[in-house]
């Protein structure tokens, strides 16, 4: 398959899993550095995967973001809420159109190099909390992008609609080792295991039936 796409990739076990299903087609991976409590963490994960593949790898910095928006992903980990991403104070964690900058960033990237599509692993778990990942919203972008760039540049999302533990089975299968992601909103060395990303971490391990490498405080 001829490599055609940029994917947005943290790190995270979604946008890794995505980056080994989907490798025969991906040409670019790019991260920003935004300024979250994890995106360090996520950078490592990311790299490591990217050079395990051989996919060429991108670090962009964003850091206007951490100074100037607001969300307790940007204020330390103290910040971070506990519970399940269904609870209402799991929206103090929405960095305001992350995805938005994020996507118009590899679009120009895809552009500058020749590339038709950009990737991205949002699912439907981040739906409830998440408006930039939701299918509306990542539908009109890929709508902007189009009408924005002269090769039409589109967006290719396929797990909009699937279950988090249905993205880690495919990346079981792809060959993920998900020992190499990261997701905990507090940054720790560990997993805190208390904040809504890994809760939903540890879900989807369970629901899926695989075994959960993650290394949790509680």
């Amino acid at each position: 398959m001829e490599k055609d796409s940029v994917i947005v990739v943290s790190g995270g076990m979604d946008s890794v899993s995505m980056l080994y299903e989907f490798r025969d087609r991906i040409a670019l991976a790019v991260t920003f550095d935004y300024g979250s409590n994890h995106n360090a963490r996520e950078i490592a994960c990311a790299a490591e995967n990217c050079r395990r593949l051989g996919i060429d790898h991108l670090v962009i910095p964003l850091d206007f973001m951490g100074r100037y928006f607001e969300s307790s992903l940007l204020s330390g980990a103290d910040a971070i809420p506990q519970g399940h991403y269904s609870s209402e104070n799991m929206k103090s964690t929405v960095v305001p159109f992350r995805n938005g900058v994020m996507l118009a960033v590899a679009c120009g990237l895809a552009e500058s190099r020749g590339l038709q599509y950009v990737m991205i692993a949002n699912h439907s778990g981040d739906h409830a909390i998440y408006p930039d990942c939701r299918g509306g919203f990542i539908n009109a972008m890929s709508e902007a992008m189009k009408e924005g760039t002269y090769a039409g540049i589109t967006i290719l999302a396929p797990y909009t609609d699937l279950t988090k533990s249905e993205i880690a089975a495919r990346g079981a299968q792809a060959g993920v080792d998900f020992a190499l992601t990261y997701s905990c909103y507090k940054g720790g060395e560990k997993h805190c295991g208390r904040c809504g990303t890994c809760v939903e971490r540890r879900e989807a391990f369970m629901l899926a039936g695989l075994t959960d490498p993650t290394d949790y405080m509680a």
